[in-house]
């Protein structure tokens, strides 16, 4: 895979699971990044993992809060003078059961922060530095935005959102800025717990490779879209599911 000496990324929601995951790909690979989430202490421990501030810095806030967005970008180019790549991470699903139950705040928070926020910094990321000079956005999506999810379905409705977005934003910031996408099935992080706690063997099952997702997975086919291997990628959803999508399991 081509290098990510030098290269600088963002990384939402990266204090553990996928986000952290990426992150560690992208510093083995060269790259300095910040990360964000919305408590300091993981983070702190997220940059000292990743090997400290030389190659990382980490901004607490809210994904969705434009005023964290702003700032996360302005010390990202700060301290390593310059914002090439972006991780649309964050996602959140807070609600479980029928699409029709969900209360209409809470729908319009899941899609605020799993849609609209990744818009919003990717127009900011855009305007801060990669309109000017190039750059690459991966967006984490998930198998639910393809097919439905029954129980996490508005969670499934957001994720189709941001695969379509990502369609958009692929045509629309070309040919200096790339934009695509992954969608993973269940990854063993704290998030995914619920959906396979207890039954891990049984939710594998379903699966033609036998097993379920863990970070690394997802943060090497992250790397490679953001690297010039993918250079003529744009616009593009990768699935990453152990095959799960192939037979129609859960």
């Amino acid at each position: 895979m081509s290098s990510l000496k030098d290269r600088v990324a963002i990384v939402t929601g990266a204090s553990r699971g996928i986000g952290l995951g990426i992150a560690k790909e992208l510093v083995e690979r060269g790259a300095k990044v910040c990360v964000t989430a919305r408590k300091p202490e993981p983070l702190a421990e997220a940059v000292a993992e990743l090997g400290g501030p030389d190659v990382a810095i980490a901004v607490p806030g809210k994904a969705d809060d434009t005023a964290h967005q702003d700032e996360a970008i302005a010390r990202t180019i700060e301290a390593f003078g310059r914002l090439d790549m972006l991780v649309n991470n964050t996602g959140i699903n807070p609600v479980y059961g029928p699409v029709l139950d969900i209360d209409p705040a809470a729908a319009a928070k899941i899609l605020g922060v799993n849609v609209l926020a990744p818009l919003s910094w990717t127009k900011r990321a855009r305007d801060a530095w990669m309109g000017e000079h190039g750059g690459s956005v991966v967006n984490v999506a998930s198998i639910g935005g393809l097919r439905a999810s029954p129980g996490i379905g508005l969670y499934g409705v957001s994720k189709a959102a941001l695969i379509r977005l990502t369609m958009e934003l692929g045509a629309e910031l070309g040919p200096g800025i790339r934009v695509n996408a992954v969608a993973p099935a269940v990854v063993k992080t704290k998030f995914a717990t619920a959906l396979y706690e207890g039954r891990e063997e049984e939710v594998a099952a379903a699966y033609p490779l036998k097993r379920l997702g863990v970070p690394a997975d997802i943060a090497g086919a992250v790397a490679f879209l953001l690297s010039e291997d993918a250079g003529w990628i744009t616009g593009q959803t990768l699935v990453l599911d152990g095959g799960v999508t192939l037979g129609g399991g859960l």
